[in-house]
């Protein structure tokens, strides 16, 4: 019979000759909190760290207390050495390098980089954004010398975790979109891109109308199983007509695979998502990103938060994680660039003397349309999900006023709203969120998401 004897190791040894209990089995780790701070758009081209007001501190100091905070970084960091291209994000958005520092200052990690404004100046133009960014120490995503790199998740190290980063935009100029290589030349630089398709739905009678336009134009298109496409666009016959989008199949699988990935590599994977389309009012997120949201969520993220629309969508709680459908603005100066290329100009017959200020009067007329005149853009909440290890235990939205109707020089930047607008804020996302079965109490000025 074999001898079973096992004689005890040294070190249980002599921890019985001192006296020093020792346990029988192995101890178990209490799961460790952890807290996010996430934010939407920061347009930023003014300093943050020159004002003091208590409410504007009070909701730094929020950001600062995260363990980890987010926002992505809607502007690009250069002095003018790389020229504007042909196409932007709607205006060339660049910002002095130095205030990439206020958002270290303001408590910022990591920021994403794939947004429609990455190709406003060029390839260089995202170099030059990327090595400001990385200078100051912020984790960035999104953005790369291939598509490869472009989709890659990245990585911050912190005491006790490590919080993995995928940034993506939906929305963008063709031009800025990062491509692939087959080893015979270079890859084509850019963002990490979500195509989507979109499909108009209608009754019988417009698609016969449709067809007979063509006809009349000497184009008739092709109708096959109730469907044709018109000028690169889907129609279908269909019930209640309306719009249908849906995600590009391959990017979602590249998309998720790097999700998967980084899942394995950290404690927390967020994913970010840049786009402005809508599925009726701007309020409303299209088809194919909740798909898409979903589908990241399956993958293995942690959270997705999404930003573009510059107004704050509803939120959903999927498989016990959050989905915020756009966090809105978290700075929007997009009005105090220091230039513009001529291209921003001459839509509006602006002459060779206009500056800045002429282009903001002639594009929003003098604040009574656009931006200036819509009060939801400057509404906006920072969001505040906090863990107990892989448990989602509390998540909080903390309302903040970006200054809807005061100076150009001063709008834009947030501070914590008052009760008044804090319980309007709170309210809207409350009815944007009902379509998803999230439920959200307003408590002492914040509002507080009833987790199941």
């Amino acid at each position: 019979m074999p001898n079973c004897f096992r004689p005890p190791p040294a070190a249980m040894i002599f921890a019985l000759l001192l006296g020093v209990p020792t346990p029988t089995t192995a101890p178990t780790l209490a799961a460790q909190s952890f807290k996010m701070a996430l934010t939407g758009d920061a347009i930023i081209t003014r300093k943050l760290s020159a004002y003091d007001e208590p409410e504007f501190l009070e909701m730094i100091q929020l950001v600062r207390a995260a363990d980890v905070a987010f926002t992505n970084l809607e502007v690009l960091l250069h002095d003018y050495e790389p020229y504007p291209a042909h196409e932007s994000g709607g205006t060339w958005m660049r910002a002095d390098p130095e205030l990439v520092d206020e958002l270290v200052w303001a408590g910022f990690d990591m920021v994403s980089l794939a947004n429609n404004h990455t190709g406003d100046y060029g390839v260089e133009g995202m170099r030059l954004t990327r090595h400001y960014v990385e200078r100051a120490g912020l984790v960035h995503a999104g953005v790369g010398e291939s598509l490869a790199e472009a989709r890659e998740a990245k990585f911050l190290e912190i005491s006790g975790s490590r919080v993995a980063l995928v940034s993506v935009a939906s929305t963008f100029t063709d031009h800025s979109r990062a491509g692939k290589t087959r080893g015979d030349m270079p890859a084509r630089p850019g963002l990490s891109p979500l195509r989507h398709e979109r499909t108009w739905i209608v009754t019988a009678e417009q698609m016969q109308r449709l067809l007979d336009l063509f006809s009349d134009l000497g184009r008739r298109p092709r109708l096959q199983d109730d469907r044709s496409r018109v000028l690169g666009t889907w129609f279908e016959i269909g019930g209640e007509p309306g719009m249908r989008s849906t995600p590009n199949q391959g990017d979602v699988e590249e998309i998720a695979a790097v999700v998967s990935n980084a899942s394995r590599l950290s404690q927390y994977t967020i994913v970010s998502l840049h786009g402005h389309e809508s599925s009726g009012a701007n309020s409303n997120p299209a088809d194919f990103m909740v798909a898409f949201a979903h589908a990241m969520m399956d993958a293995g993220a942690d959270v997705v938060v999404g930003h573009g629309p510059h107004v704050l969508r509803g939120i959903e709680i999927y498989r016990g994680k959050p989905i915020f459908y756009s966090l809105g603005d978290f700075m929007f100066q997009n009005e105090t660039l220091l230039r513009l290329p001529a291209d921003n100009y001459e839509p509006y017959d602006l002459e060779a003397d206009s500056h800045v200020a002429d282009f903001n009067d002639a594009r929003y007329d003098t604040d009574r349309r656009g931006f200036p005149a819509n009060r939801e853009i400057w509404e906006s909440v920072i969001a505040v999900p906090s863990w107990e290890g892989d448990e989602l235990t509390e998540l909080t939205l903390h309302p903040i006023d970006l200054g809807f109707g005061a100076p150009r020089w001063e709008r834009g930047r947030p501070k914590q709203a008052n009760a008044e607008l804090a319980r309007k804020i709170i309210d809207d996302l409350v009815s944007r969120s009902e379509r998803f079965g999230t439920e959200i109490a307003f408590e002492n000025g914040v509002g507080r998401v009833v987790l199941k």
